[in-house]
């Protein structure tokens, strides 16, 4: 159950959120600011490419590279061939994990490496591999990390941007030098600290359409959602804690529909079972539709036993269904999918959250206000329920 008075207490939340969850996540449009920066200063805006690379190999650590990969298609709409390199090893250890190129990579292929850290050995082993190959790589880690020597000047690096008030890697002391968390479990402003130099190579090498004005108009809407969602902002106008009040206790059903939707979905699912320990389901309209009702109805429509003990017997499990579309609602009426999985929901006697933009927006902004609207609802169920790191 939610500590309802300290969700409503800025104090109080403060107080339990020893990882600074919440002022990363309210900082993430200066993080991006200082992404493009970076970018630029690295040559990322100068960059003339002759042409499309065939494939945009990309590898991190796990979770990262995953929620990475995913925003580009978003913003690709698919038309970007991003490839995500999964992690190979035989432990849990991030210092074991290695990674391969496929056998057809070669010179016509972009290898892009992401790592908050850049200490991790198998990533300089894949930037050695994609040399041997001829791909050109790009990588997004810290200054004068291991990664940054490996690629000297046979490759585009830019520089990490940290959170602020954190020393750069190389000027911590031996004790201060933790590996970053991987995604879901980071701060989020880590995530789009590195997704911003990677919007801006799409755009440069014609994959996507993410221009400077684009990314500077996303910073601008998490920086919006940063004013609704922050923790001085009390229950009853704040979209985020009226969402974790919503899903505390239940398991959600993350149905989206569109591409952006469909990563904020996959990201949130990711996130909620990282920090807070909550399980979820995502589904993509209408497919879910079909796929997952019977979840619906083995979580939601069985009789609450009116002579069940409720000391010693605990709560049965409840289903919430979460709609995460990319319109608001126009005089057009929603889409019809949509009516159907309201109707659905009714049917079978399931709650409905929906997450959507505030106004029809680009792309990129409708990215960024779902996600942070998740991430914001995510450290409150993590700080509010007693599960902060």
């Amino acid at each position: 159950m939610l500590d309802e008075f300290l969700l409503d207490s800025a104090e109080a939340l403060a107080e339990a959120d020893a990882a600074e969850l919440l002022p990363s996540t309210a900082g993430a449009g200066g993080r991006v600011r200082s992404a493009v920066r970076a970018s630029e200063e690295a040559g990322v805006l100068a960059l003339r490419p002759e042409g499309r690379p065939r494939t945009l190999l990309l590898a991190g650590p796990p979770g990262t590279a995953a929620a990475l990969a995913r925003f580009l298609d978003a913003l690709g709409n698919g038309s970007a061939p991003v490839i995500r390199l999964a992690a190979g090893s035989e432990t849990a250890d991030p210092a074991s994990f290695h990674w391969a190129l496929p056998g057809w990579a070669g010179p016509v292929d972009l290898l892009v490496l992401a790592t908050p850290n850049g200490t991790e050995p198998g990533l300089c082993g894949l930037a050695e591999q994609a040399y041997r190959r001829g791909c050109t790589v790009v990588a997004v880690a810290p200054e004068h990390s291991p990664l940054a020597d490996v690629l000297g000047d046979r490759g585009l690096f830019v520089p990490y941007v940290s959170a602020p008030g954190t020393a750069p890697a190389a000027l911590r002391s031996p004790a201060e030098q933790a590996p970053e968390p991987d995604a879901g479990k980071a701060a989020p402003g880590t995530l789009w600290a590195l997704a911003a130099p990677l919007f801006l190579l799409a755009d440069r090498l014609g994959l996507a359409a993410a221009p400077p004005s684009a990314v500077e108009s996303l910073a601008e809407r998490l920086d919006t959602v940063a004013g609704t969602c922050g923790p001085a902002v009390p229950q009853h106008d704040n979209p985020a804690k009226t969402f974790a009040l919503e899903l505390d206790g239940t398991v959600p059903l993350l149905w989206s529909h569109g591409p952006a939707a469909d990563a904020a979905a996959a990201h949130w699912t990711q996130s909620l079972a990282a920090l807070p320990g909550v399980p979820s389901l995502t589904g993509r309209l209408p497919e879910s539709l079909a796929s997952q009702s019977p979840v619906l109805r083995s979580a939601s429509t069985s009789e609450d036993d009116f002579f069940r003990d409720r000391v010693t017997e605990p709560e049965p499990v409840r289903s919430r269904l979460v709609l995460l579309h990319e319109v608001g609602e126009t005089a057009a009426g929603p889409p019809p999918v949509l009516l159907a999985a309201r109707q659905l929901a009714i049917e079978r006697g399931t709650s409905v959250s929906e997450l959507a933009p505030t106004a029809n927006l680009g792309p990129l902004q409708t990215l960024g206000e779902l996600i942070a609207t998740a991430d914001f609802t995510t450290v409150y169920l993590t700080l509010a329920g007693g599960s902060a790191p």
